[in-house]
């Protein structure tokens, strides 16, 4: 199976073993397009509404290929019916962290 990596982060899989395995960035990120609009105020801090909108930089897909994106984009593919997008498990219980709380490395990937 390839992987396409369409974040601009490189992944990192640590397997039960201790082995890495690391996705490099294709160079196209995969988004959401978003469109905000003011709402209203808290306490004098603007507040707005999201609107998500199309995904740019996803590819049609393509037999033998499964593309890696963030959750926000997996959630609208998902919504389209696309099985070919995958993104890193970031949950407590997948995430590997460094002593910072940075996310080092996943343990696997989520549908």
């Amino acid at each position: 199976m390839k992987l396409v990596n369409l974040t601009p982060h490189t992944i990192v899989v640590r397997l039960d073993d201790g082995t890495e395995r690391r996705i490099e960035p294709s160079g196209t990120v995969a988004r959401v397009a978003t469109t905000a609009r003011e709402v209203g105020t808290v306490n004098g801090v603007p507040v707005v509404e999201t609107t998500y909108g199309d995904i740019e930089g996803l590819p049609a897909p393509e037999d033998g290929t499964v593309y890696i994106v963030s959750s926000l984009v997996l959630a609208a593919a998902r919504a389209l019916g696309r099985t070919d997008v995958l993104a890193p498990d970031t949950s407590p219980e997948s995430a590997i962290r460094d002593d910072a709380g940075r996310i080092v490395a996943v343990r696997r990937f989520t549908r």
